[in-house]
């Protein structure tokens, strides 16, 4: 029985580097898709689906030296257009005559859903490396992120293989069944990109349309009014504000938490005397949202997680008693 422990041994010390390896590479392919987002030029029709819902998108992202400039324009449905200028995002809805003004810094929109590559992704995710594969008549190399518990999804995502821009992203519940998914129809990357694709279509008939302004007000202000008792492990507090959510309401807490894959939002705004909220769990797309009254208060909580995950923060958010 010696031999086998020892051959155990040697095998178990020649096998830790390699996977050291094949982790460090999956972990690169995970900087490179959030660094190509960034910086590369890039042109394209995606789809998103979730459940029945399916929504077709054009996106046109570039950069040069004034900095980053997008336009993203939904095809289905309704009219909806997102023009972003660095970290200024304007939303038209010309049905409701309606321009809504934001900030970029905590938006997610594909290919750009990793915001960041926490060093901590480890702790949280199992990462390898998949097979090659075609996206959009393009070769990628895709990269599984298996959750190491209950609070968070799974995750398949499909890299560019010349350029890391990400051309596929997959998310999986916890049965294995596939909670949202965006994929790339069509893309071009770099030099081919159309900048006529930049210019607004709405922009020149907005003068008379309503304007929300729903950039943040105050970066500080009412954080130290509430407690949050119930710390989700992986996830970090990445921002916290105040910010006017709805035009008749005062402007809402804004808390975010992130694990550098999912991202978790929190509202906290007065409650509205004869106002009847819906209040419990229930499901919006492919978000989950969580509401429960506090104090006088209304708070809510949402994002792409298990309803699990969104009742552990929320049922531990109190109010600081003075």
């Amino acid at each position: 029985m010696k031999w086998i422990g020892a051959f155990a041994l040697v095998l178990s010390g020649v096998a830790q580097p390699a996977f050291a390896e094949v982790q460090s590479d999956a972990n690169g392919w995970l900087q490179k898709i959030v660094s190509a987002a960034r910086k590369l030029n890039y042109s394209g029709t995606f789809t998103y689906t979730s459940g029945n819902q399916t929504e077709t998108s054009r996106i046109t992202h570039v950069v040069d030296s004034s900095g980053e400039r997008e336009r993203l324009e939904v095809l289905d449905g309704s009219p909806r257009e997102v023009i972003r200028v660095n970290s200024e995002v304007k939303c038209y809805l010309p049905e409701e005559r309606t321009v809504i003004i934001d900030q970029s810094a905590h938006r997610r929109t594909f290919p750009g859903r990793l915001a960041e590559m926490p060093a901590s992704i480890g702790e949280n995710y199992l990462v390898k490396l998949g097979e090659i594969s075609r996206v959009a008549g393009r070769d990628s190399q895709v990269i599984s992120l298996q959750p190491k518990d209950a609070l968070r999804y799974g995750h398949q995502l499909w890299a560019d293989s010349a350029t890391g821009l990400l051309l596929k992203a997959r998310t999986i519940g916890e049965k294995g069944e596939t909670i949202e998914q965006f994929a790339f129809a069509d893309v071009a990357i770099g030099s081919a990109v159309d900048r006529e694709r930049l210019k607004p279509k709405f922009q020149s008939k907005s003068a008379d349309w309503r304007v929300v302004n729903a950039k943040v007000t105050d970066s500080a202000s009412g954080s130290g009014d509430w407690v949050f008792q119930n710390a989700l492990p992986g996830f970090q507090q990445s921002a916290a504000m105040q910010r006017q959510v709805h035009v008749d309401r005062p402007a809402a807490y804004h808390v975010v938490f992130s694990d550098g894959l999912a991202a978790i939002s929190v509202f906290i705004e007065p409650a509205v005397d004869g106002r009847i909220e819906r209040l419990g769990m229930f499901v919006s797309g492919p978000f989950k949202v969580y509401k429960r009254a506090n104090s006088g208060h209304i708070v809510t909580v949402l994002g792409e997680v298990p309803v699990g995950t969104l009742k552990q923060l929320g049922d531990g958010i109190e109010a600081r008693r003075k």
